[in-house]
């Protein structure tokens, strides 16, 4: 039909090439993801008029659900149990799991590891594709880390049409693509890594995971905020988002489930990035803490969650004469503003003077520490340096502080005092409404900030 005297032309469309918000303007930056220059203009869709969709064959008929085979979809273990942990069982056949990190934080050792367990156990041979190295360079990492097997198949390849010739010819058990901003669709328009690219590059990969039952394994990029660099659709066609955390003046790493179709999303995976490659950390607490034989202070010892597992951490103070106009006040590896807020509560309920005083607060072997059950620890480290009063080495400190000064219950204490205890510490204190502690530990509930001090000074 042709177009009528009266029809308007399409206008055009505007796209952020970072995180793929559309806007009906140009703008120098994206009201999103705060990104300069990256609005650029995109081609208008070609107007169609609605038409009704005739009714076809159905590939599989519909089955009641309890007729429905689950062996095919059962998980089948890494050999990486602390990936496992984070992936509820393991690998799903046909998933495809996205992991983002940091770069130089050790993903493709980490996958490099997966892929070599995955080929020597029964799952089949493993293919990695790398767009960022060369196969040579991935062979040295290999037999660094001790990596090298028959089954393992290596390519550098960045082309997607490339990367399904190598599927069709090895057929493998497990495929890892790092990372999906480096592979290219010769059909679509766009640079490596832009969003157009990255989306179909997704898709395809999804489609032959689905179809041929290959879990596939994804490396992404992060922004500068931590963020999965590309666009935010790319989260929501995979099947698990995981994060690879880590700093890098610390041997710890940790996977942090974001996503999980298949399991829990709150899972915690702790690893230890060793020059022969990384190790799974099955008992991580004795990383946070620092064993002494006399007590020092400045230190309190509290217990946090990560996901479901239960981790010891120690928090350390230092509070010093200041010489300047306005005391420091520095923190590592804690919440900036929750610890500015604990002090403030300290010194007006706690009647702990640390307006002269500069206060460094820190956590012990590069753990980050941000949920409010340690609240009660930061509190008591830092009156213990203010006081020159150390706390008893025995003693594990859980508790939320209120801005009037009140102790508040935690989620899983239990948990939280089970885990102290296996570790050795026989005395506690403990918010108001605990539940039922372990027997071995010697619990003292204090109601409010005051009555925690009171504690401290008694040395008990």
């Amino acid at each position: 039909m042709a177009p009528t005297k009266n029809a308007k032309p399409a206008r055009p469309r505007y796209r952020c090439g970072e995180c793929g918000l559309e806007v009906p303007k140009w703008v120098g930056r994206c009201p999103e993801c705060q990104a300069w220059g990256s609005i650029t203009e995109s081609a208008a869709p070609a107007r169609s008029s609605l038409s009704r969709v005739a009714a076809g064959a159905p590939a599989l008929p519909a089955r009641p659900i309890a007729e429905v085979d689950v062996e095919a979809a059962r998980a089948r273990p890494s050999g990486v149990p602390e990936l496992d942990r984070v992936l509820g069982g393991g690998i799903v056949p046909g998933a495809v799991m996205l992991l983002a990190g940091e770069p130089g934080v050790g993903k493709s050792t980490l996958l490099l590891e997966v892929a070599h367990r995955w080929a020597a156990g029964p799952g089949g041979p493993a293919l990695y594709i790398t767009g960022e190295e060369s196969a040579g360079q991935v062979r040295l990492r290999a037999e660094r880390t001790g990596n090298v097997h028959d089954a393992l198949y290596v390519s550098a390849e960045s082309d997607l049409s490339a990367v399904l010739g190598h599927v069709d010819a090895v057929r493998p058990g497990l495929l890892i693509v790092d990372s999906v901003q480096t592979v290219q669709s010769p059909e679509v328009e766009g640079s490596p890594g832009g969003v157009t690219q990255v989306r179909a590059v997704t898709v395809a990969l999804t489609a032959l995971a689905k179809e041929r039952g290959l879990p596939v394994v994804l490396v992404g990029h992060v922004t500068k905020d931590g963020a999965v660099a590309g666009p935010r659709v790319l989260e929501h066609l995979v099947d698990v988002v995981l994060h690879f955390e880590g700093d890098r003046h610390s041997t710890l790493r940790m996977v942090r489930g974001v996503k999980n179709r298949f399991g829990a999303a709150d899972e915690v995976g702790c690893f230890e990035l060793r020059d022969d490659g990384i190790v799974g950390l099955a008992d991580p607490s004795g990383l946070f803490l620092n064993r002494r034989e006399t007590a020092v202070a400045g230190t309190a010892v509290t217990v946090v969650v990560e996901g479901k597992r239960p981790l010891l951490a120690e928090v350390q103070a230092l509070v010093s004469k200041s010489t300047l106009a306005m005391p420091r006040r520095a923190v590592s590896g804690l919440d900036s503003a929750r610890v500015s807020m604990v002090l403030a509560v300290l010194e007006r309920r706690g009647r702990v003077r640390l307006g002269e005083s500069d206060v460094f607060t820190a956590t012990v072997g590069g753990m980050k520490v941000t949920e409010p059950a340690s609240d009660l620890a930061v509190a008591l480290a830092v009156a213990s340096a203010a006081n020159d009063q150390p706390l008893p080495p025995d003693l594990a400190v859980v508790g939320e502080v209120g801005l009037a000064g009140e102790v508040r219950p935690v989620v899983g204490a239990g948990r939280r005092f089970a885990e102290a205890a296996r570790l050795g510490f026989t005395r506690a204190l403990v918010p108001p409404e605990s539940g039922p502690l372990p027997p071995e530990l010697r619990a003292v509930v204090v109601p409010d900030l005051r009555s925690a001090l009171a504690e401290l000074r008694r040395g008990r």
